[in-house]
């Protein structure tokens, strides 16, 4: 599997709306009372400290359409093709902008519902600045997806047990931690899986300073429409 998270940033900046195929409108009952709501490939919007992000970017993708409540409660409907490759990945962003040595501590807690087919993953993406280093937290995944690169360890941090991946997309490192038992809800000390992989395995610097942390939903297929739900998700650090 192999993405750009560059990519995708030039792409929604570049590329003119492209056909999704059909989209229908939004079908989850929490997005009928939704504050805001969008099939737009690239919506977006800032609600309460957190950006939303529709974010379909990848090829061969189908319908997809965003809504939320408020910063911290949002959903995706999404019918994309039973087909390989990673269609999109909306997500909502809290930016940290501190480097790792600086921070004191940087938390999330995380509440979802999420479909028993299709194939895809609920995952944290977590940017330095300078887009050298990814760092992605897998708390569940469905169906044929899997991370770049290779397994390094298993490890308990950050309140839960992990598979370590590391590899590269071409444009930058890549760090995978895949949650060894799916979750639907719980929190995540994202300061001390920073720790261990600045200064327990050295893979990049204590002052690397983080910029985005991004939580939501990778999707490769959805086939026939299913609904992603973002019960609450909230960051925080200083």
């Amino acid at each position: 599997m192999v993405k750009s998270r560059i990519r995708k940033i030039t792409m929604a900046v570049l590329a003119p709306a492209m056909a999704l195929g059909a989209t229908v409108g939004l079908a989850s009952a929490p997005a009928s009372a939704a504050v805001w709501n969008s099939c737009d490939q690239w919506a977006n919007t800032s609600l309460d400290g957190y950006r939303l992000f529709n974010n379909i970017w990848g090829s061969g993708a189908g319908g997809q359409c965003i809504w939320a409540n408020s910063g911290t409660s949002w959903g995706v409907w999404a019918d994309h093709p039973n087909t390989g490759g990673i269609k999109s990945y909306a997500n909502s962003t809290k930016t940290i902008s501190k480097s790792i040595d600086t921070l004191s501590w940087l938390t999330s807690n995380y509440n979802v519902s999420v479909p028993s087919s299709g194939a895809y993953n609920t995952s944290y993406d977590i940017w330095d600045n300078a887009h050298q280093y990814e760092i992605m937290l897998w708390v569940n995944h469905t169906g044929a997806v899997g991370p770049i690169g290779s397994w390094q360890a298993n490890v308990t941090l950050g309140g839960h047990n992990w598979d370590v991946y590391k590899g590269t997309n071409g444009s930058n490192q890549v760090f995978s931690f895949l949650r060894t038992s799916n979750s639907s809800s719980g929190t995540v000390d994202v300061k001390q899986v920073l720790n261990w992989i600045a200064y327990t395995k050295g893979w990049m610097p204590g002052n690397e300073v983080i910029g985005d942390v991004q939580f939501g939903y990778e999707i490769t297929s959805s086939s026939g429409g299913l609904n992603f739900n973002t019960n609450n998700l909230t960051v925080s650090g200083g």
